[in-house]
This record gives structure tokens, sequence and C-alpha cells, in this order.
């Protein structure tokens, strides 16, 4: 997240808003995003309702959700999707950044 907090801004530019899903719950997020000051969303998932929907995968050898990385545009259509294989396994910001530009 704090590779998402340094670009915030140059989303908002692009009409593009930033949305974190994870496993807690309303309060443990609500908690968490105070401390850090994140001005994104975030939703909290602990029925894991949204994780099933967009397929994302769980291995619980690699301490549970691995990440993943999704545009999707104003209309619903899901444009890109990156499904991470370890918590280092996530694409720039420049990346998703030129596939707005698409």
């Amino acid at each position: 997240m704090t590779q998402l907090r340094q670009d915030y801004e140059d989303f908002k530019k692009k009409d593009t808003e930033i949305v974190v899903i994870g496993p807690e719950g309303a309060e443990s997020f609500r908690k968490y995003w105070q401390k850090y000051d994140l001005e994104f969303i975030g939703l909290p998932d602990p029925e894991h309702k949204i994780l099933k929907l967009y397929g994302q995968e769980v291995n619980l050898f690699k301490l549970g959700r691995m990440p993943a990385q999704m545009l999707i545009d104003k209309s619903g259509m899901l444009r890109y999707v990156h499904y991470g294989h370890s918590m280092t396994d996530i694409p720039s910001n420049e990346e998703i950044m030129n596939l707005i530009n698409q």
C-alpha cells in the first residue's frame, strides 16, 4: 500500500480511484487507515466474498492471500488482472499507469 500511496495523486489525475480490499474486519481497517492516514478506499472483506468473486488465491504456506491487482473501468469491466505468486510479486505503479493510458 505504500507504493500506491506514493503515487495516489497521479492516479487521481488520471480519474482513477484506488480500492484496497483486505481480509480484516471493518474496525481493523478503520484503525489502519487512520494510523497511516490513507486517502484511498479500504474495503474489508472478512468473509472473503470479493476474494472469491475475483479468484484471488489464498496460500496458507505464504501467510494467506496472495496479492492481486485489477484495473476495472467505470462500466465495471475488468481490463487487467495480475495475480501475484508471492507478497513481492506486485506490478509497479508505472505499469498500472501505462495501462490506464490505453
